[in-house]
């Protein structure tokens, strides 16, 4: 809950799309009890609808569900909806999924079973992470410079990646890997850096993690056959240079 000026009310709104009739239950009970306004979706498709027909603080939401299930509706939302936040919750802890559900778009991945003292704490951290963003937008009036190494460029303005001119598509999580080394270049960064500042110290990942994406980025804006300008420094992390 937030207090505005003049004492107005702002309670933030959390939609909470979970099957499990007993965990929904306690999550909202505890959420309310924190002065959150909480909806629930019990269905993958009733879910996606209330994801989409309504503005959300936040939305909690589970993997396996009746219907669609949680990777196709974070999908689905962020194509309209960037900047919600959205931690996913599931069972499922192993690091291929933990990598699904951050790669479709979600802010963070909470393992079941958890306590709800670290769910309040994940969603501090993003709610924290949209206030600062919303800050910044609020107080950057001029266009942000173009980062750039050799013929390789980004744009955070637009957010156009793009290699000797052509265009590259990245997910979120590859376009922040990219933004970190351009800002970064010729000095070495090892993994947990990498880790702390694309996916948070928060989040529930494995610093394995970082070498995975460095894989999947380097795919993207490489030359096949020619040396990456993402270098591995062997046993500590990595560094742009050609």
């Amino acid at each position: 809950m937030l207090i505005l000026a003049g004492g107005k009310v702002n309670v933030k709104k959390v939609l909470l799309i979970e099957d499990e009739k007993n965990m929904s239950k306690f999550i909202q009970l505890e959420l309310q009890r924190e002065s959150f306004s909480v909806t629930i979706a019990a269905e993958g498709n009733t879910g996606l609808q209330y994801a989409l027909a309504e503005e959300w603080d936040v939305i909690l939401l589970d993997i396996m569900l009746p219907g669609l299930d949680g990777l196709e509706i974070c999908r689905r939302v962020r194509a309209s909806k960037k900047c919600t936040p959205i931690i996913m919750l599931s069972a499922r802890d192993s690091v291929s999924e933990r990598i699904n559900g951050l790669d479709c778009g979600a802010d963070d991945y909470l393992p079941k079973p958890f306590a709800i003292e670290e769910l309040l704490a994940r969603m501090r951290v993003v709610f924290r992470r949209q206030q600062g963003a919303t800050v910044h937008m609020e107080h950057e009036m001029d266009r942000l410079p173009l980062m750039s190494y050799l013929d390789l460029s980004l744009d955070p303005n637009t957010r156009i990646v793009s290699r000797a001119g052509l265009p590259i598509e990245l997910t979120k999580r590859e376009y922040a890997l990219l933004q970190m080394f351009l800002s970064n270049t010729n000095r070495v960064l090892d993994r947990e850096t990498l880790l702390d500042q694309v996916w948070g110290f928060e989040a529930a990942v494995d610093t394995n993690v970082v070498d995975v994406y460095v894989r999947y980025l380097r795919r993207k804006i490489d030359y096949p056959g020619e040396s990456s300008y993402i270098q591995t420094m062997r046993g500590i992390g990595y560094v742009m240079r050609k």
